[in-house]
């Protein structure tokens, strides 16, 4: 039976995309050793000393972890074809440490922050990288903040806003689909040029077998989303077939 299982995986369609996503990235390297020569690690580190962990935070994340974090951020670069593509305005919600935009200010695009304010090291690594940020919560049912302007891109990397409460038993209690219909409506007519695309990339679930509920997923197949792996990928144009690959 666990052999089955394992076969299973090994040709699924997880596997399939996984090993698209390594083709694509090796066609087009990104050295994150580069990237990662553009930052004075020890000024980093000091900035862990000054804004030590908060009582009870998850210190797996370790922020300071510099070679870690740009790592994740080329493959998520690479993965948007933000490495070749034209700059764009790039909006990032729960921006955390800034590593995402501050890789992708290094390829030519401009990017702005929108998170809270409850972590103060990510306050002092966001001045550190350079990047813009909004202080703001995403809540169901309420239209984010006019930032003044609309972006190419809007993305929202291992989103957890959508989680409002735990129950007794440690589940959590999340957005129902017309608080995401709220959201994504939000985002689409106010945030995204007509081009543009909104890039949502999920936690594993607490049972560790998906990404999306069999609920969640429909709903983003409704809304014209691409679903790929752990992210989905929506277009302005709730019409439209999004792209990791833009063009110009």
């Amino acid at each position: 039976m666990r052999l089955s299982r394992k076969f299973q995986k090994l040709f699924s369609v997880d596997a399939a995309e996984s090993l698209w996503e390594h083709v694509c990235r090796w066609t087009h390297p990104v050295s994150s050793r580069r990237i990662l020569a553009t930052i004075d690690r020890a000024e980093l580190e000091k900035l862990r000393e000054r804004y030590p962990y908060r009582p009870n935070a998850r210190k797996i994340n370790a922020y300071e972890d510099a070679a870690y974090w740009i790592d994740v951020n080329v493959r998520r670069v690479q993965d948007l074809w933000l490495d070749r593509s034209a700059p764009l305005h790039i909006l990032d919600l729960g921006s955390g440490a800034g590593y995402f935009l501050y890789v992708c200010q290094l390829f030519g695009h401009k990017g702005l922050g929108f998170d809270t304010d409850e972590e103060p090291f990510f306050r002092g690594a966001t001045q550190f990288f350079g990047v813009r940020r909004i202080i703001g919560r995403i809540k169901p049912q309420t239209p984010l903040p006019d930032l003044g302007k609309k972006f190419g891109l809007v993305t929202g990397h291992r989103v957890c806003f959508h989680r409002i409460t735990r129950t007794e038993n440690g589940e959590w209690v999340e957005w129902t689909p017309a608080d995401w219909e709220f959201f994504i409506n939000d985002i689409r007519k106010r945030f995204l040029k007509p081009e543009g695309r909104l890039l949502l990339e999920f936690n594993p679930r607490s049972d560790g077998s998906s990404f999306f509920t069999k609920e969640l997923r429909a709903f983003f197949l409704s809304q014209g989303a691409r679903i790929f792996r752990w992210k989905a990928l929506l277009a302005a144009d709730p019409n439209q077939r999004p792209r990791f690959k833009q063009t110009w």
